[in-house]
C-alpha cells in the first residue's frame, strides 16, 4: 500500500496569487490532493536513472524510425516528416522539456514506462511550483523533494544558446535573441503554463514577449512576427499533430521557416516521435524485455490483461483496458478514437486504501529534473488529482 502523509492544503486566494487558477474541478473538489506521496531516496535516485536511461532509448528509437522511414507506422502525419528531418538533423533544435509517466517506484514495484508526453507536457506548474509551496507553507523542509525542475529548465533555456552541458559561455553568446511565448486563447491552465516557462526564460536572460495564437504572423521568407516585431525563437503549446490535421497551410509555412533558418520553434518538431506512442512498439522491438518498459504492439496482444490507446490522446481519451479474453473492463470515451492504436500490456499502478491509483511523472529537461504524481480511477482521466510527494 501506498504510503501518504496529510498535509493542510494552499488556500485558493494564494493559489491565485501565483497564477493558479485551475485549482478546482468542475466537480467542485479540488484538483489538488490534501496528502503528499512519501517515498525514500533510494525510490527517488531510481526514478532519476530511470528518466535518463529512457530518454537515450527514445533517442535511439527515434534514429531507428528515420533510418527505416518508419514515420506512417508509428502515426506521424505525412506533412510534419520534412520537417522532424530537418529539426533532428541540426543540434540547434533543442528539446526543452518532456514528461515520463511511469508506473511503480513505489511500494516496491519496479518503475515501467507507459508514455512519454515529449512535445506539450503540462503539470508543469504544479510539480515546479505548486508542490514546493504546499510543503513551504506546511513548514516541512522545502528541499525534501525530487523538484529541480526550474532550475533545470532554466538551465536548459541556456543550453539552446550553449548548446552543451556548459552554460557558463550564455551571456557572451547571447545575441539578444527574442522568445515569443504562445498559446491559445481561453485556457487557462495552458497560459499559465506557457506564461510560467516565459517568466523562467526571462531569469535566464532572454528578450520575452507572450501573444495568443491568433495574434501572431507567419512568412516562409521572414520568420514569425507579433506586433511587427520578428522572433527568432518560438514556444507553442499546442500539439504538433493539431498543427498537421488541423492547420495543414500553418505546418507548411512552419516547415519552410525552419528550412530557411528564419527561426527555431519550442518544442523540436522531431518531438513528436517521442510523443507518438507508437514509438512505444518500436522500443519493445528494440530493447525486448527491457525491465523499464512494458510489451507494446500495434495488435492485441494474446491472452493477457492490456491496454489499448491511441497513438496521440490526452488525459485518457479512448483508452480502454482489455482483459484476458478481448473484453473491455474500462472504457474512456474520448476524441482520439480516428487514430492509429497500440496494445501495451497491463501493469497495476499503486493504490492508497481508498482503491485510488497512484502515477508518477517525471519531467526531464536535459535530465531527470522533477517528479510528481496524479491520481485517479483505473484510466487517469481529465478529473484525476494532483499529488506533492516528500523524501523521507
Amino acid at each position: 500500500m501506498i504510503n501518504l502523509q496529510k498535509v493542510n492544503p494552499l488556500q485558493k486566494d494564494y493559489l491565485e496569487s501565483l497564477g493558479f487558477v485551475w485549482h478546482t474541478d468542475t466537480d467542485e473538489t479540488s484538483y489538488l490532493s490534501d496528502t503528499l506521496v512519501m517515498i525514500s531516496e533510494e525510490e527517488a535516485e531510481a526514478y532519476y536513472e530511470a528518466g535518463n536511461t529512457l530518454y537515450e532509448m527514445f533517442i535511439e528509437a527515434a534514429q531507428y524510425v528515420i533510418d527505416h522511414n518508419l514515420f506512417h507506422q508509428i502515426g506521424i502525419p505525412f506533412n510534419l516528416i520534412e520537417l522532424i528531418k530537418t529539426s533532428w538533423e541540426n543540434e540547434i533544435h533543442w528539446h526543452l522539456y518532456g514528461r515520463f509517466d511511469l508506473a511503480g517506484g513505489i511500494d516496491g514495484k519496479p518503475i515501467k514506462l507507459l508514455e512519454f508526453n515529449a512535445d506539450t507536457p503540462t503539470a508543469l506548474f504544479e510539480t515546479a511550483i505548486i508542490q514546493w509551496a504546499i510543503l513551504k507553507q506546511n513548514g516541512m523542509e522545502e528541499k525534501s523533494q525530487f523538484n529541480g525542475l526550474y532550475e533545470a529548465l532554466l538551465e536548459n533555456f541556456k543550453r539552446l544558446v550553449t548548446l552543451e552541458e556548459s552554460t557558463d559561455s550564455f551571456e557572451e553568446r547571447y545575441e539578444g535573441w527574442k522568445f515569443l511565448f504562445t498559446s491559445v486563447k481561453g485556457n487557462f491552465e495552458e497560459e499559465n503554463t506557457v506564461r510560467l516557462l516565459q517568466h523562467i526564460a526571462a531569469d535566464a536572460g532572454y528578450q520575452t514577449e507572450f501573444a495568443y495564437m491568433d495574434e501572431i504572423e507567419f512568412s516562409s521568407e521572414d520568420g514569425i512576427f507579433y506586433n511587427d516585431e520578428n522572433y527568432e525563437l518560438w514556444f507553442k503549446l499546442i500539439p504538433w499533430e493539431n498543427i498537421a490535421l488541423e492547420e495543414p497551410d500553418l505546418a507548411l509555412l512552419l516547415t519552410n521557416i525552419i528550412q530557411n533558418q528564419k527561426a527555431i520553434i519550442f518544442n523540436p518538431a522531431y518531438t513528436l516521435l517521442f510523443q507518438s506512442k507508437g514509438l512505444l512498439k518500436i522500443l519493445w522491438d528494440l530493447y525486448p524485455n527491457h525491465p523499464l518498459l512494458l510489451e507494446t504492439s500495434f495488435e492485441p496482444l494474446k491472452d493477457q490483461k492490456q491496454v489499448k490507446k491511441p497513438v496521440f490522446g490526452r488525459e485518457g481519451g479512448s483508452v480502454a483496458i482489455i482483459d484476458e479474453n478481448g473484453e473491455n473492463i474500462a472504457v474512456c470515451e474520448g476524441e482520439y478514437g480516428s487514430y492509429k492504436m497500440v496494445y501495451q500490456s497491463y501493469i497495476q499502478l499503486p493504490k492508497d486504501m481508498a482503491g485510488q491509483n497512484y502515477q508518477a511523472g517525471l519531467f526531464y529537461a536535459y535530465e531527470s529534473c522533477g517528479l510528481g504524481f496524479r491520481k485517479g480511477g483505473e484510466i487517469l482521466n481529465n478529473m484525476s488529482k494532483f499529488v506533492g510527494h516528500i523524501i523521507q
